[in-house]
């Protein structure tokens, strides 16, 4: 009778680890077909389109609550900023939700996406506030979420009729799109090992620019690159996320060297690899 019991036990953990392989394949298939519909649904833009989104509100607020600090990095006071413009800034958002995207040119279209992500995540960060990091966030958005910690994978915004999370805007939007690195440097986590999150909104008009210093600004600061002892330590950003930077340590120490400064780019070229990688999840709230 007990080896009969063992006999139906194994049975079953078989067949649910067939089940659970299954569902795995099942919801990947499906986060592929979403994700590839997403970058179809808007990937259109209009070349010779003169509109312009409003960003000023944006830029008011972040000129407002956004501390640049002698370390080298953007703080928000979002005790400040939920007290005094949070209202503010989900009147921005929701102007954001009624653009019609796919009538604006490239630039535009790369400004309002990284600005929309950007002003989403802050929002999100006051609703909860106050908190020790973004991964404390608790909105539901399934199995990934469970694990990871954060509010990446809920819906948190609409537009065109489509609900979208901020894992959308990043990866199946502005990534495939896009495909420029730089994104990277642009949206922001709320968290201390990311880029800045800049003073300025994004513009079409400025993009380029804009990109540029976010890209130098955070290559040339120890959360980027930090060389010691002949050794080179990254930003877990070009692990997670090594083939946008050309598919290896040597693909990204070629990205980063088109940025770096003269001491910087020594080492890495003394280097030749990167020998590890960290990121600091901890809120980026001004300092009290």
């Amino acid at each position: 009778m007990v080896d009969a019991i063992k006999s139906l036990r194994r049975v079953v953990s078989a067949s649910v680890l067939r089940l659970s392989a299954t569902v795995i394949a099942l919801v990947a298939l499906t986060l592929a077909a979403q994700a590839a519909s997403l970058s179809d649904t808007f990937s259109s833009h209009s070349t010779a389109s003169k509109s312009v989104v409003d960003h000023s509100a944006l830029d008011r607020l972040l000129k407002t609550y956004v501390k640049s600090s002698a370390d080298g990095l953007n703080r928000v006071d979002y005790l400040g900023f939920q007290r005094d413009g949070h209202s503010a800034l989900k009147a921005y958002i929701g102007k954001l939700a009624a653009v019609d995207v796919a009538a604006l040119d490239r630039s535009e279209q790369f400004a309002f996406w990284v600005n929309l992500y950007n002003a989403k995540t802050i929002d999100i960060v006051l609703d909860a506030y106050p908190i020790r990091s973004i991964k404390d966030v608790k909105l539901g958005g399934g199995l990934i979420a469970a694990f990871t910690g954060g509010p990446w994978t809920a819906k948190v915004v609409s537009l065109s009729g489509v609900d979208l999370s901020l894992n959308d805007i990043e990866h199946e939007i502005l990534r495939p799109v896009f495909q420029d690195p730089r994104v990277h440097y642009a949206v922001n986590c709320a968290s201390i090992g990311c880029p800045n999150l800049s003073i300025d909104a994004y513009t079409g008009a400025t993009l380029d620019a804009q990109l540029n210093a976010a890209a130098r600004g955070y290559i040339n600061h120890p959360r980027g690159f930090s060389a010691s002892g002949g050794g080179l330590a990254a930003s877990s950003i070009y692990d997670w996320y090594k083939q946008d930077f050309g598919g290896s340590p040597q693909g990204v120490l070629a990205h980063a060297g088109v940025y770096a400064d003269a001491k910087l780019k020594s080492a890495m070229q003394r280097a030749g690899t990167i020998d590890s990688y960290a990121y600091d999840w901890s809120l980026n709230d001004v300092r009290r």
